[in-house]
């Protein structure tokens, strides 16, 4: 089987890519700050991290990565003798992305260039990573926190919320989410793979590097006010929403899952005590009224808990989120078939009360009837029809998910290793042929990478889940 021409082309430049090139000894620190219109400070930033790496006797390099700078900054970042690496994509989390791609160091040490960090901390962190740490964390609520450094919203709501929050949802050991003092090992931030261009670019720092369970350390941090004379970048609700939308996101089962759970437990429980007639409790009479409100529960918290698996399905196929051996794990039991039979199943008994209730009304000589009595009959069968289609339905999208994988197929080299990421597109007009052909390509290309991952839109196709990983070696 022939790949399209981009393919080879691709392996082509990866194949000159790999050969034998002189490289720089790699340094052991890079300090990365990101800096738009940072004149004031960001000379004297420089200064101090370059005092903290001789004081240390740290082999290093210093790195602004500009965002656009109209201030001068990045004349002011080459006299100072940093690197300065221009990037065009707006965004804090662009700015550092650039910067830290063009990073030497083995460690990365990022802060902001406003001189509201101390780069006098510098050997803290790195003494971290060189005993084990893959993320050290600044933490300001316990270095400190002088006078007007940080608004009081800012102290006694924004940060410790959000930072309660990531702890619940991802079981982070990380107390100040958003520190922006951090340092990392750049082999653990290339595994981490990090999406996210604007502020919440550090909260998915540490989500990532938790959820992969690396191993995270705490760096006590003074945070000082800035001496910028003007205001500060961050926008207090916009990027806090950001950064509360982003922690949701990450995190389905608590934001869909476990409600839509609730609300099917509770949903049916209460159904199940409505249907045999009204209830009192007190002088309150909760009738059919309530009964379709119960149901609608159970519509609701089926969508919600369907929505959080395809969501979580759909961010792990994307990159967004590591593979989940739980996900995959409950993928082998609860598979297209049983979807169906238990759709059929519901549909038997939609069919069956609609029958029944048609028997009732045709004894009544289809006259008048009791809605009391005939809703606790219809309702229940209507909520079944309707959960029972939603299984059959999904047949069409079953297909088109498998056709959508069979031709296309992302094919990423993981980072760290040389070559570009792309998408390339791949036509296969059969399932089985496609796996053994592309596994004879990718082991016949081994100046392509150290490591093949193969991604697909279809997390459900067997024939193509085997493909996600393939290995490799070079030349």
């Amino acid at each position: 089987m022939n790949l399209p021409q981009s393919l080879h082309e691709s392996e082509e430049q990866l194949s000159r890519a790999a050969q034998p090139q002189l490289i720089a000894e790699p340094l052991e620190v890079s300090v990365v700050m990101p800096c738009l219109n940072e004149a004031e400070t960001l000379a004297l930033c420089i200064k101090q991290a370059a005092a903290a790496l001789e004081r240390s006797r740290l082999t290093g390099e210093i790195i602004v990565a500009d965002n656009g700078s109209n201030d001068g900054s990045q004349e002011l970042a080459r006299q100072a003798g940093a690197r300065l690496i221009d990037i065009e994509a707006k965004g804090y989390g662009s700015a550092l992305r650039g910067g830290i791609a063009a990073a030497r160091g083995r460690f990365i040490i990022m802060a902001d260039s406003d001189n509201s960090y101390d780069f006098g901390d510098i050997p803290t962190f790195v003494e971290k990573l060189r005993a084990g740490a893959d993320l050290v964390m600044g933490n300001r609520f316990l270095g400190g926190i002088k006078p007007k450094a940080m608004p009081p919203l800012h102290r006694y709501l924004g940060n410790p919320v959000l930072s309660a929050i990531g702890r619940l949802l991802f079981h982070s050991p990380v107390g100040d989410f958003h520190c922006g003092m951090r340092g990392f090992r750049k082999s653990a931030y290339e595994q981490m793979d990090l999406r996210t261009t604007g502020m919440e670019f550090a909260s998915e720092m540490i989500v990532k590097a938790t959820l992969l369970k690396m191993k995270i350390a705490e760096a006590p941090t003074t945070l000082s006010p800035d001496g910028r004379s003007r205001p500060p970048h961050l926008r207090t609700w916009h990027d806090g929403w950001r950064h509360l939308r982003f922690l949701l996101l990450y995190s389905p089962r608590w934001l869909f899952l476990y409600p839509g759970m609730l609300l099917i437990f509770f949903g049916l429980a209460a159904t199940l005590w409505l249907l045999p007639g009204p209830r009192q409790i007190g002088h309150v009479v909760f009738d059919v009224h309530t009964l379709l409100y119960t149901l609608m529960s159970i519509l609701l918290g089926f969508q919600a808990v369907a929505f959080a698996t395809f969501t979580k399905v759909f961010a792990i196929s994307e990159g967004l989120l590591p593979e989940d051996p739980r996900l995959t794990r409950m993928f082998r039991y609860v598979t297209l078939e049983l979807g169906l039979f238990v759709g059929i199943i519901l549909v038997l008994l939609g069919v069956a009360g609609t029958l029944l209730a048609v028997s009732d009304w045709r004894a009544r000589q289809f006259g008048e009837l009791n809605p009391s009595q005939m809703l606790r009959l219809v309702s229940p069968a209507v909520v079944a029809l309707t959960l029972g289609f939603e299984p059959l339905k999904s047949i069409d999208e079953h297909r088109a998910t498998v056709r959508q994988a069979c031709g296309y197929l992302r094919c990423r080299s993981e980072p760290g290793f040389i070559g570009q990421r792309g998408i390339q597109r791949v036509l296969c007009p059969e399932e089985g042929p496609l796996a053994g052909a592309l596994r004879q390509e990718i082991a016949g290309t081994s100046a392509l990478c150290a490591r093949l991952r193969l991604r697909h839109w279809g997390y459900f196709h067997p024939a193509l889940s085997s493909l996600q990983t393939e290995r490799c070696h070079r030349t």
